[in-house]
């Protein structure tokens, strides 16, 4: 995925607080790299809370701010990284106000008596690119 600069800044604030939650995996308590121009963090005290039962939802495996994605661990970027880069387009495309975005969302699927989770037009969309490139991908054999 090949972003512009105005992508970067116009997600910007939520990037920063991915980092801010990344902050002790950056101190050398878990895992961090580049990949893609994301910042993949797995493992350490992001990865240990994310491992717990979360109010609202049961443990995450991964989770993105802007272009930053914690994860439980190394095995969970590996898992969800399509998912997540799907999110971080989304970032691109809606910038902060993904930030309330997301959650306006979840409302407005639990206000409609659906699931806030499965049924989030985000998540929705997500899952449906995640599972389009598996197939294409098991199609040409990689």
């Amino acid at each position: 995925m090949k972003l512009s600069g105005l992508a970067y800044l116009w997600a910007a604030p939520a990037s920063l607080i991915g980092l801010m939650l990344a902050s002790p995996v950056l101190a050398g308590y878990g895992r961090a790299r580049r990949h893609s121009g994301v910042l993949e963090v797995s493992g350490g005290l992001p990865g240990w809370l994310l491992s717990r039962k979360l109010p609202f939802s049961g443990p995450v495996a991964a989770i993105t701010f802007g272009h930053v994605v914690l994860a439980c661990s190394c095995a969970a970027l590996s898992e969800t990284r399509r998912h997540e880069r799907v999110h971080v387009a989304q970032y691109a495309r809606w910038g902060a106000l993904f930030l309330l975005a997301y959650p306006l969302a979840s409302l407005w699927a639990w206000m409609r008596g659906k699931h806030a989770y499965l049924d989030n037009i985000f998540e929705v969309e997500a899952r449906r690119q995640d599972e389009e490139i598996r197939r294409i991908c098991q199609e040409i054999g990689i």
